[in-house]
């Protein structure tokens, strides 16, 4: 759906922008260097968000990705990558390896809004805003880099950081803008509408707004990950539209493909993949496991495809995952644990406690992991399935009650679903249905699978307050799989 258009500064002033940005002073280049290192980090990269969706959307995300490349003058020389992630999120990395993932597509309404965000990352590349930043890992960028430079421990990074950020970079404001800039210019250079760079924008800004207050209190602080990679600041969809103005093409006369678009997504999976359990709030439930666990008040859950990632207040962080049980049992699986995580660092673990939580034998064992920085402190659960798997917890908490009053109860919440609680757990699929007369925002809300079925629609199709799809139209709805 189209979005209202902001009012323009005169075409001077669109212009400017877009010499501001370096006109065509870039010149596009993947490095030998850069595409080995962007080779290496690939198979990492999919790692942690699920690997790549494998279906006709992964396909179609391409073709729409060459053709900015080429117009960007890097024909053949980027990878596109649709990952299957439920995180709206797109993100570049050294060598022109883009990535996008399907929440991100499930967004977006047109083929031209796609093609702005995969414009937009390459854009990143041509500006080399990447090489710019490679004195700083991908660690230290996102801020985590403290534990593991004294541990030495990348496991135990990821935990403390948080690896839900994805590795992806920070970019200033004027990084942004360059990004947006060289976009909208490889936008309109591929036969795209380069107005669609604010609606795709709109899009994102709709998708952050509607989480905002749909979510919990205890979630209302879990930013979306474009929100955080991208910040969406109120100028830029003004300035998108001036640089849109700025290239000669007139609003509307270029079509921005919202059909071909539309049919290309119906079937997209939506939300969390079965293999890799739901996240419902503060709650985890894995229907082939048939495990789950519920958080505190004012703890965050992320999933992804290793592990889910846990925050809670003062600084708490953690991770639940799961795998097979050794010969030596629980106590063999926590040290086992243990060795990954801190891979010699010198620690002192408390004597570990077996206990049974909700019927299944357990071990909680206390870690103390003393680094120049000060004390490290560290919790691990482990549990014993009954199906040969073992599932644990391992938390890092700065020392103080609450926090392990909190971790407590994280613990003691850890269960096995009933047959009928498995069952209920369905993937949802998006799908795409034609607008006949006299059907209404109401009357599509009635088929969403959501818990905010009317506020989901009109996010999902760009529809404001009052607003309705014409007859004839293609919208989105959301709706469970098939059993």
């Amino acid at each position: 759906m189209k979005t209202v258009r902001p009012l323009l500064l005169p075409l001077a002033a669109g212009l400017a922008l877009l010499g501001g940005c370096g006109g065509g002073d870039y010149e596009p280049e993947v490095r030998a260097d850069e595409k080995r290192l962007g080779a290496e980090q690939h198979p990492q990269l999919l790692a942690e968000f699920g690997g790549a969706y494998q279906a006709p959307e992964a396909a179609y995300a391409r073709r729409v990705g060459e053709k900015v490349a080429a117009a960007a003058g890097l024909q053949g020389q980027c990878t596109f990558t649709l990952v299957n992630s439920d995180v709206v999120n797109a993100f570049a990395v050294p060598g022109c390896y883009i990535y996008v993932t399907r929440g991100l597509m499930g967004i977006v309404n047109s083929e031209a809004e796609l093609a702005s965000v995969l414009a937009h990352e390459v854009g990143h590349i041509v500006a080399a805003h990447n090489r710019r930043q490679r004195n700083r890992s991908l660690w230290r960028n996102l801020g985590v880099w403290a534990v593991g430079a004294v541990t030495g421990s990348e496991d135990l990074t990821r935990i403390a950081g948080q690896a839900a950020e994805y590795f992806t970079l920070r970019y200033s404001r004027k990084q942004e803008y360059e990004a947006d800039d060289l976009g909208v210019r490889f936008l309109a250079g591929a036969g795209y509408d380069p107005w669609a760079a604010g609606d795709m924008l709109g899009a994102l800004g709709r998708h952050e707004a509607y989480m905002g207050r749909t979510r919990g209190r205890d979630e209302a602080r879990a930013i979306p990950e474009w929100a955080r990679t991208h910040p969406l600041a109120g100028n830029r969809v003004e300035r998108a539209a001036q640089a849109a103005s700025a290239t000669g093409i007139t609003d509307g006369a270029v079509p921005e493909l919202e059909a071909p678009y539309l049919r290309e997504l119906d079937g997209l999976l939506y939300g969390d993949d079965p293999e890799q359990g739901f996240v419902n709030g503060r709650r985890f439930a894995h229907p082939v496991m048939r495990i789950g666990f519920e958080a505190p008040e004012g703890f965050t859950l992320t999933n992804s495809p290793r592990s889910i990632l846990i925050e809670g207040p003062d600084g708490l962080r953690g991770e639940f995952g799961s795998g097979p049980m050794p010969p030596g049992g629980l106590v063999a699986y926590a040290e086992g644990l243990m060795r990954a995580l801190l891979k010699g660092t010198p620690a002192r673990a408390g004597p570990a406690e077996p206990t049974r939580i909700n019927g299944l034998p357990a071990l909680l064992v206390p870690v103390v992991v003393q680094t120049e920085q000060g004390t490290i402190e560290l919790t691990i659960a482990a549990y014993d399935g009954g199906d040969g798997g073992a599932y644990h917890f391992i938390m890092v908490a700065p020392p103080a009650e609450a926090s392990r009053n909190a971790i407590a109860a994280l613990f003691a919440s850890f269960h096995l679903l009933s047959d009928e609680q498995a069952r209920s757990l369905r993937p949802r699929l998006i799908r795409t249905v034609r607008v006949a007369p006299g059907q209404t925002p109401a009357t599509f809300a009635a088929f969403m699978a959501s818990e905010h079925p009317l506020d989901h629609f009109r996010m999902l199709n760009g529809l404001a307050p009052g607003q309705a799809p014409k007859p004839g139209d293609l919208v989105k709805i959301v709706t469970f799989a098939s059993r």
